[in-house]
């Protein structure tokens, strides 16, 4: 007989090697070995509890066994065997064997192993992977505040993460893109210590922006942990001259004011008018220009310029003096008097066809209630009378026999 071949030995004893390291960690459920225990992967953050259970398909009423990474016995079957009390039975039945243990702490990491007494004694392996929980992150840099178009750099530091966490910056819901995450590990432990720098260049439209530092970890949820700071942004006011009237009539007072938006506010203010000097009644007072009595020689161009230490900035108004016997009136007023005339002249002829209207139905009532009957009597033989005497005697007497001649009048 042949011998085999040495690639083919060497394949068989790779396969040999396989096969009995998934034997030995259960990984592989064997359809033809019941009593073969099956354990699952848990992962579990510091300070929380994991479960870990142990079942086989069937009993032969083996005792079911748990030991910790330094094989030592937890429980055999219900009976404690290491006084921790963190570790408590879940269940123990025939078939199953569950235990749990609270508190879990970074040392919990490892393999544990579940034992069934049966000849051979069968094994399955579980292994608990302890995550190390982020401190709340720390975000440095904003100790002072930066000036318009100059740059600012930030530090987020998050400590005792394990695996590393992740770091993300945020402007308000906008994600920004920092340096890469720089990991540090914690002597003589297994936890890891992760910084992140992120640099800006301000414009004034940065002041009071939201900047946020999150934690992004498999052991918290999204947005667990976060700090968000504001922004500090110096920059030169913004300057707009507001008028106390849109409509400044001459003899009445009458103020300007000067607005000036910055960061910081505006310190001091400076008012002149345009090609000459302030009129001898306006007196400048900080941020007001006040006039004691307007003038038609307070016409012109108004200046007022605000500074706050970081810059300056310059604002202008003109001033139009109306004449005081010009009624000139409010657009919205002269809309409203329009509106209130037009409705009073639509009453009046409403008033003054409903009196009509009425006149004509109570004329033809009394018309048609007072309708005329004149009567002509003439008797027969009347027109043969020799004269007017001898006609109207005929007349009179034959009045109650003659046929009456109607006419009407409406």
């Amino acid at each position: 007989m042949a011998l085999p071949s040495a690639p083919s030995t060497l394949w068989s004893v790779s396969l040999l090697t396989v096969l009995f390291a998934a034997v030995v960690h259960s990984n592989i459920i064997f359809d033809d070995d019941p009593l073969q225990p099956v354990t699952s992967d848990e992962t579990v953050s510091v300070g929380g509890t994991v479960t870990l259970t142990c079942r086989v398909p069937e009993s032969d009423n083996s005792s079911l066994q748990w030991s910790n990474t330094a094989q030592q016995t937890l429980y055999f079957g219900e009976k404690r065997a290491l006084r921790d009390n963190r570790i408590q039975l879940h269940r123990s039945t025939p078939t199953e064997l569950s235990i749990t243990i609270a508190e879990v702490q970074l040392s919990d990491e490892g393999e544990y192993t579940c034992s069934i007494f049966t000849m051979p004694v069968r094994t399955a392996r579980a292994t608990v992977t302890v995550l190390g929980v982020p401190g709340e992150p720390q975000i440095l840099g904003f100790e002072n505040a930066v000036p318009e178009g100059g740059k600012v750099t930030l530090t987020c530091t998050s400590t005792g993460s394990k695996p590393p966490a992740r770091l993300r910056w945020y402007r308000g819901d906008q994600e920004l893109e920092g340096r890469p995450d720089v990991v540090e590990s914690v002597p003589d432990d297994p936890t890891y210590n992760v910084s992140s720098e992120l640099t800006l260049e301000v414009s004034r439209s940065d002041d009071k922006a939201l900047i946020t530092c999150a934690v992004d970890h498999p052991s918290l949820a999204p947005g667990d942990k976060r700090s968000e700071r504001a922004l500090q942004v110096l920059y030169s006011p913004d300057v707009r001259i507001t008028p106390e009237s849109n409509l400044p009539r001459e003899g009445e007072k009458f103020h300007l004011q000067c607005v000036g938006n910055g960061n910081p506010e505006p310190t001091s203010y400076r008012w002149e008018k345009k090609d000459g000097e302030l009129p001898p009644l306006a007196k400048a007072d900080g941020a007001f220009l006040r006039f004691e009595m307007l003038n038609k020689s307070d016409n012109g161009v108004y200046l007022c310029e605000a500074s706050n230490g970081i810059g300056d900035s310059l604002g202008e108004y003109t001033l139009l003096v109306q004449d005081a016997a010009d009624n000139i009136a409010d657009p919205t007023a002269m809309s409203t008097s329009s509106g209130v005339d037009h409705a009073v002249i639509g009453g009046v002829v409403a008033v003054i066809v409903f009196i009509l209207l009425c006149l004509l139905i109570v004329l033809g009532r009394y018309l048609i209630r007072h309708k005329g009957t004149y009567l002509t009597h003439e008797a027969k033989g009347s027109d043969d009378a020799p004269d007017a005497d001898t006609a109207i005697i005929n007349a009179e007497g034959g009045h109650s026999g003659a046929e009456d001649k109607k006419e009407y009048f409406i």
